[in-house]
């Protein structure tokens, strides 16, 4: 049984306490249940959770007897050390850090009520899996700013998989495994995405020397199966050494990072029975890192396998490309039909909320009809990461950008710290990926962005149309933009007017004649709505109306039937 914080009262013991704990409650929408046209943008259970994402190693130390702060010491000597390596080169003040920082699972378990107050329903976690117990000696030297430089580097991220079936020991306490993790964060109402990655693991050649663990694999008996040999992917011998079997034989694609062979079969059965051993732990999705780079048919046959144990499993993959159309052919059925990280729909916040654009941006980058994906609605819906610059806007334009993401189509992401603009503008090795800590955490509630959040993403956790509903833009121009959001299924009918305003002053928009006239509510209140009525929207502000009439119009109909996938 997981340890819960002190101060919890009660540990939801029955399912009356359950649903007080994990507030805000999921969508209850009840209306009489009657036949209705089916209207909807996606029926997968993963659409009704905003997803919070956090770099678990810097997140919350909540248990500071596994922070390993001695690993990596020889003799005295802290050159390879693994706890806290700041990054040389930054301004005066400024941190950035390519140690371990100690976070773990019990600080997020600990801190999960924070997380689900404040309207997400499920936590993405960087990879779990053990990584190497030193700093990286080969690369380029980190420095400040740096891309792709990983001399002086650890995996406090978990990208860097020395066996993929055995958690990292700065992870786990002595009470809290992944399972009691995964178990913990369900008693919050909190699905758990498990970041996984198969095309590659740990950095594997040149080192002075070779270290104990980089370009190695292990199996679930603790096997070493594979082994780079601290040599480039080029000088490998897979036809006449076993170790190297499990490696691409070619120049690296990413750094030294050593390149998994996508056309061996042993690598597929090897990452599917990891990666359903973590299932079987309680993941209930998974983020797939660098996608790109693995051969379609490898995740479509890594999906089949996973689904046949696990059907409908939600995936989502980051294909870091900003064309709709090479991003889109991971959602095909025939290449694996996962969902992908929406890098278009990205770029497009950057210009809209971040440099002053308009809505039209944005309204380009839904493809709500006719467009290259499998399902738009499915998609991972984000603004930054932790392998970009943070999102540099001011105050208003975090707000602005939140009142947007959570009621348009697709899923929300949020990285963590974003709910106060934590290190604003940062890159990677620039502080993109600071500790953030239980005194960030504390303080976080009294910040403006996060109070707007709060709001907006508390208001998508209670309407199934603005989790699920099919999207009809009513305007969208520079400042102002209006849609709705129509969902009828099984019985249950719903509809939400979204009206966002950006601009520094409130505007008044005119409804047109797509809106359903009569009665809908807004935060409680009833509101009769007429044709051609105007309704005014704050400045930096967003008003969402919603409606359990089902839709009558012939005409509304007609247009919202054409635009289901």
């Amino acid at each position: 049984m997981p340890k819960f914080p002190k101060n919890q009262l009660l540990v939801c013991l029955a399912a009356a306490l359950l649903s007080a704990c994990a507030t805000p409650q999921r969508s209850q929408t009840k209306t009489p249940h009657v036949p209705v046209t089916e209207l909807y943008g996606t029926l997968a259970p993963m659409a009704s959770d905003a997803v919070y994402f956090v770099l678990t190693d810097r997140f919350v130390n909540g248990d500071p007897s596994n922070d390993q702060r001695d690993q990596g010491v020889i003799d005295g000597s802290r050159a390879l050390a693994t706890f806290d390596r700041p990054t040389p080169g930054g301004p005066p003040g400024a941190s950035d850090n390519v140690g371990y920082m100690g976070g773990d699972f019990r600080g997020l378990l600990d801190h999960a009520s924070y997380i689900r107050d404040l309207g997400f329903g499920a936590v993405w976690l960087t990879p779990i899996v053990d990584n190497p117990d030193q700093a990286f000696t080969g690369g380029a030297p980190v420095a400040w700013k740096g891309s792709f430089t990983d001399g002086g580097k650890t995996g406090y991220h978990g990208y860097w998989g020395v066996n993929f079936f055995k958690l990292d020991e700065h992870l786990p306490s002595a009470d809290l495994d992944f399972r009691g993790l995964t178990a913990g964060l369900k008693q919050y109402g909190l699905k758990t995405v498990l970041d996984i990655v198969a095309n590659h693991g740990s950095p594997a050649f040149s080192m002075p020397s070779d270290q104990p663990k980089f370009g190695e694999i292990y199996d679930e008996q603790g096997r070493l199966i594979a082994d780079h040999q601290n040599l480039p992917g080029e000088q490998l011998d897979p036809k006449n050494n076993p170790l190297h079997r499990f490696y691409a034989a070619k120049k690296a694609e990413l750094a030294q990072l050593s390149d998994t062979d996508e056309d061996n079969p042993e690598v597929l059965a090897y990452f599917t029975r990891a990666y359903l051993q973590w299932i079987d732990q309680g993941a209930d999705a998974f983020r797939i890192d660098t996608i790109r780079h693995m051969k379609h048919s490898f995740w479509r046959d890594f999906s089949a396998g996973i689904r046949a144990k696990h059907p409908g499993f939600f995936m989502f993959g980051e294909s870091f490309d900003y064309q709709a159309e090479v991003i889109a052919l991971h959602t095909r059925p025939e290449n694996g039909g996962v969902s992908v990280l929406d890098f278009p729909l990205k770029a497009a916040f950057e210009q809209t909320f971040a440099k002053s654009g308009s809505y039209v941006q944005l309204d380009r980058a839904l493809y709500l009809e006719n467009g290259p994906y499998q399902n738009p609605y499915e998609l991972m819906s984000f603004y930054d990461n932790h392998d970009m610059p943070r999102f540099a806007g001011t105050d208003r334009d975090f707000i602005n950008a939140h009142n947007f993401l959570f009621t348009a189509r697709g899923i929300p992401v949020l990285y963590y710290g974003s709910e106060v603009g934590f290190m604003r503008g940062t890159a990677e090795h620039e502080g993109n990926r600071n500790y953030f800590g239980a005194e960030g955490l504390r303080t976080a509630p009294a910040h403006p962005i996060y109070q707007a959040l709060r709001s907006i993403a508390r208001q998508r956790a209670a309407s199934i149309a603005l989790q699920r509903g099919l999207q009809l833009n009513l305007l969208m121009r520079q400042d102002q933009a209006a849609f709705l959001r129509v969902y009828q299924h099984d019985g249950v009918a719903q509809t939400a007017l979204v009206l966002l305003n950006k601009s520094e002053q409130a505007a008044s928009i005119e409804l047109d004649a797509r809106v359903p006239p009569g009665n809908w509510q807004e935060a409680g209140r009833d509101i009769t709505l007429q044709t051609g009525q105007g309704l005014e929207v704050p400045a930096n502000g967003v008003r969402v109306l919603l409606s359990t009439a089902p839709i009558t119009d012939p005409v509304l109909l007609a247009t919202l039937k054409g635009r289901m996938y």
